[in-house]
């Protein structure tokens, strides 16, 4: 039996249906908004596999072309690998829902979603996640939701819950986030350097808006009335913890405490692999699994940290909460990119190059749930194996590096000029070393290598992660600590990731993971704000390498005139068949570039090129000038006078009367086929035809150069034979 609940959410209602579609999963609903809809489905493995040691969890989404009536492109006419915005879909997704599974529950579970209807203007992916949510509430699935999402706009100062992809447009705001009923779970976005005290006014608006949707989520769980299936934890048994926390004794927290990451890194090991040994000698190796020896030292070294940092006050660095490791910087590293630098914070470093391509060089891709189809700037993001000191399956980029790349380029994206600047920007970060917060490295390494290309950035951004470590005391946060700038293992022991980049004045991009079921809005407020006063003092750091954009781009880097034409010349320069334009391409070696509006842009890395190409346009689209005298070129010889080319493209009458300063009987008398002569304009017709005359012209030139020999005229030049 079909079931269906209702949440308004702003203006606009949201519709979640159950017992339709999809009767076999373990859990499925659609979701409705406007005319897109999906499908949700959840499914758990109904036991773990044998020496399973990790949850399993996959999260799909995936969009059809038929849910928009288009076909899909490309050859085979069939939806393939996952694009961009499907894996970024999936890891807004995935974030918010993992969390909230049984800690030590390891029953494969796979949540897939499939995009049914897409009208175009409401975005599926805010639909994705709380199908999500109401998918694994409605099923026998063990999950501590629900949970409600939400996209937040601001436009003209107001909030607005779920914008189309219209009214995002007018947006300075793009928020996704994530609640359950009283704490924020998740979020992720992009803003116009929106304030901190917006940007919290923001949360709060969001905060507000999922609650009907987790009311909706409860009714339609408790109609379904589907009960929760019985479970098996795979700990570590007590006895083994026990003997292993007290053969391992204090000798942890020196070793936590080493300077230096793989210092640290080896010590622990030394110590887990010594005790490890112990405990298969004393309990046997059928119950000391490696397993049961990695869970152990996991959870005695996390027990470690969190010590240090809360009864301790210290980390493993030495530093204090507040301080941003040391930074440095680096431009112009490479002779051939037409920008790069180096950016490190402490163990953490990012090589960035920068490449100005045409507007050609564009990223477009097919879009069927509406919004913007192409990308003037792009940031890619690489992190070898090799950066963390590992070996290791080498492949095309993952689902986290399509999402740090993406979090970089949003948080720069908004503060280069793409509306005005001719060039196409692509970033690339390619990670040499990593302890920590890579993806604001790249957002801070980024900007110094697109000032070193002299891309003319409104300001600089940059970016820093803020942690949090915990104390719970009856499923609240009794005690905890704010640490700036985490390393690697205060992200894997501690309980958040905040990352926060923006400029001097304002937040340009963030995303939130959590490790806990949420965090009051309170606490969440200081971290932003100890973002803030990080970001600050990070920019400064940046402003010691270089400060602004360079005056001068890269040698190699394509030159750019901008040329405006009038539309109507268009047809002309480009010529039938585009003969004008190709001609002039191959003659120039140029790019040429040419918008609806007139707008022609030149691409060249020869200044010869450049000229030839520049020249040529003026002249194929100038319009003749009363007065003005021109040297052209006799085209067509009649019995009435001359046609001569005086711009490229362009020829105007010559009536044998204009062709001298006495009676002519013949026009081969005075000018020939080819023959070069000087001709002024002396008018033009409703119809764009143009009268010239060589008379008046050599009159002028006598008259500028004090009179000729005789107040005879100059021969015409014969055309070359």
């Amino acid at each position: 039996m079909s079931i269906k609940v209702s949440a308004l959410v702003g203006d606009k209602q949201i519709q979640i249906e159950s017992g339709k579609l999809a009767k076999q999963a373990d859990g499925a609903v659609t979701v409705q908004l406007g005319e897109t809809i999906v499908i949700v489905a959840a499914v758990a493995a109904t036991k773990a596999k044998d020496g399973q040691d990790f949850f399993p969890l996959t999260v799909d989404y995936r969009e059809k072309a038929a849910a928009a009536g288009k076909f899909p492109g490309g050859y085979f006419k069939r939806e393939g690998r996952p694009t961009e915005k499907e894996i970024l879909t999936c890891r807004l997704t995935d974030r918010p829902i993992r969390p909230l599974f049984p800690k030590g529950w390891y029953n494969e579970v796979q949540v897939q979603t499939v995009l049914l209807s897409a009208d175009g203007e409401n975005d599926p992916d805010i639909l994705s996640i709380v199908g999500a949510s109401a998918a694994l509430m409605v099923s026998d699935i063990p999950w501590a939701g629900p949970l409600g999402a939400v996209r937040v706009g601001r436009i003209g100062g107001k909030f607005v819950a779920n914008p189309t992809h219209a009214e995002q447009a007018d947006s300075d705001l793009d928020l996704v986030y994530v609640g359950n009923e009283k704490d924020i779970v998740m979020y992720e976005g992009s803003a116009k350097e929106i304030t901190e005290a917006d940007f919290s006014a923001a949360l709060k608006f969001a905060q507000e808006c999922c609650q009907p949707m987790i009311v909706a989520q409860k009714e339609l769980a408790a109609k379904i009335g589907k009960k929760k299936r019985e479970i098996t934890l795979k700990i570590v048994p007590d006895d083994i913890l026990a003997e292993a926390k007290k053969l391992a004794g204090d000798r942890f927290v020196p070793a936590l405490l080493m300077p230096g990451k793989l210092n640290r890194e080896a010590a622990c090991n030394a110590i887990k692999n010594e005790v490890g040994e112990k405990l298969v000698a004393q309990f046997g190796a059928e119950k000391v699994t490696q397993f049961v020896i990695n869970d152990a030292f996991y959870y005695i070294q996390k027990e470690a940290v969190r010590k240090l940092i809360l009864e301790s006050g210290k980390r493993l660095d030495g530093r204090g909460f507040e301080t941003v490791r040391p930074i440095s910087g680096e431009v112009s590293i490479l002779p051939r990119a037409h920008g790069s630098a180096i950016f490190t914070r402490g163990e953490t470093q990012a090589v960035t190059l920068v490449t100005l391509g045409t507007s050609d060089d564009a990223q477009e891709f097919d879009s069927y749930t509406g919004g913007s189809t192409e990308k003037k700037f792009i940031l890619h993001y690489n992190f070898p194996n090799f950066s963390v000191g590992e070996t290791g399956r080498i492949s095309g980029p993952g689902r986290r590096e399509i999402g740090h790349g993406a979090l970089a380029e949003r948080s720069i994206a908004s503060m280069i000029p793409l509306e005005t600047y001719p060039y196409a920007v692509r970033v690339t970060s390619e990670i040499m070393e990593s302890n920590g917060s890579t993806s604001m490295a790249s957002v801070c390494g980024g900007t110094l290598a697109l000032l070193d290309a002299g891309v003319p950035m409104i300001r600089p951004v940059a970016g820093i992660s803020v942690g949090i470590c915990t104390e719970y005391s009856g499923e609240k946060i009794s005690k905890y600590e704010l640490l700036t700038d985490i390393i690697g293992w205060e992200d894997a022991y501690c309980d958040m990731d905040c990352k926060i980049a923006g400029t001097e004045k304002g937040i340009t991009g963030f995303q939130l993971d959590l490790k806990l079921k949420g965090l009051p809005h309170a606490i969440m407020d200081i971290a932003v704000e100890k973002a803030r006063v990080a970001r600050l003092f990070i920019l400064g750091e940046m402003a010691k390498t270089i400060s602004g954009p360079r005056a001068e781009i890269s040698k190699y880097a394509p030159r750019i005139v901008t040329l405006k034409i009038n539309p109507e010349k268009i047809g002309a320069l480009i010529g039938p068949g585009g003969k004008n334009i190709k001609r002039l391409v191959e003659e120039s070696g140029c790019e040429i570039n040419i918008e609806d509006d007139g707008t022609v842009n030149i691409y060249s890395v020869s200044p010869e090129g450049m000229k030839i190409a520049t020249d040529a346009i003026e002249g194929m689209t100038a319009e003749a000038e009363i007065n003005k005298i021109y040297r052209g070129t006799v085209v067509t010889i009649k019995e009435f006078g001359a046609f001569v080319e005086f711009l490229p493209g362009k020829d105007g009458l010559c009536h044998i009367s204009e062709l001298a300063n006495f009676r002519v009987k013949k026009t081969e008398d005075i000018v020939k086929m080819g023959d070069e002569i000087w001709v002024k304009c002396l008018g033009v017709d409703e119809k764009g035809r143009v009268k010239l005359s060589r008379r008046a012209a050599m009159e002028d030139r006598d008259k500028e150069m004090g009179g000729t020999e005789g107040g005879k005229e100059a021969p015409a030049i014969p055309a070359a034979h």
